[in-house]
């Protein structure tokens, strides 16, 4: 896809990895729209020269607002990168309200976004949705089991969404991150974190050349694990 002239939005782009394909979207020419929760960090992705525009996609609510203020602009690229961890100590019990909030955050909204931007996105010459998984899609780890359904389940979605779009102008790709420096990781996961900045180049790349999945750093590895034994991969992951 030439991602110059094209209209691209970017759920969770005012922060992260979401940010990061935000500015190397909108450095090849794109025309970027950005979505978040905080107030400073629209502010600054406005300063950046995003149309930011605030929205809480944890709920159906949250998502019907939000695209009530898209409107019916029309776009080209859609990316469904925002996203919570869910994640809760062990032996702690499960928080049910956060858990319903990163369920539908994860997984419910790109499906809302999804179905109510099909359309649009079928009119356009050439479109690109990308939901942003995760390694942990693959092969769960202990210590995130409601993220790593939830992207295990959106992992699964578009898998049957790219079958579904194979002969039309709409490509569907997948991006799977490792473990990457942003807000949601620090002081909870260790080890070494690729950058933003690298994962998010890594997604662009994949845009630009039609790919159908991002396997971004380590995760190449873990395929190549997981495409030989997955209980392997599997037997890695869970203590990772």
């Amino acid at each position: 896809m030439q991602v110059k002239g094209k209209i691209a939005l970017v759920t969770g782009g005012t922060d992260g990895i979401g940010l990061e394909i935000a500015r190397q979207l909108q450095a090849k020419g794109a025309n970027v729209i950005v979505c978040g929760r905080r107030e400073d960090f629209l502010a600054t992705a406005r300063e950046e020269g995003f149309e930011a525009i605030k929205a809480d996609l944890s709920s159906a609510d949250g998502c019907s607002a939000f695209l009530r203020d898209l409107g019916a602009r029309p776009l080209d690229i859609l990316v469904n990168n925002a996203g919570m961890s869910g994640n809760f100590a062990p032996g702690d019990p499960l928080d049910l309200a956060l858990t319903d909030r990163a369920i539908f955050l994860n997984l419910n909204a790109p499906m809302h976004l999804i179905g109510t931007l099909m359309p649009m996105l079928l009119d356009r010459p050439e479109a690109a949705i990308v939901n942003v998984t995760s390694g942990l899609a693959i092969a769960p780890r202990a210590g995130g089991p409601v993220y790593c359904a939830t992207k295990a389940g959106l992992r699964s979605f578009t898998q049957s969404l790219r079958h579904n779009l194979r002969d039309t102008n709409v490509h569907v790709i997948e991006a799977l991150p490792p473990v990457v420096d942003t807000a949601m990781t620090r002081g909870r996961v260790g080890g070494n974190k690729m950058s933003a900045k690298e994962c998010a180049a890594q997604i662009v790349d994949a845009i630009e050349s039609n790919s159908k999945e991002a396997n971004v750093g380590m995760v190449k590895l873990l395929q190549a694990v997981y495409s030989i034994s997955p209980a392997l991969a599997r037997r890695i992951m869970i203590k990772f």
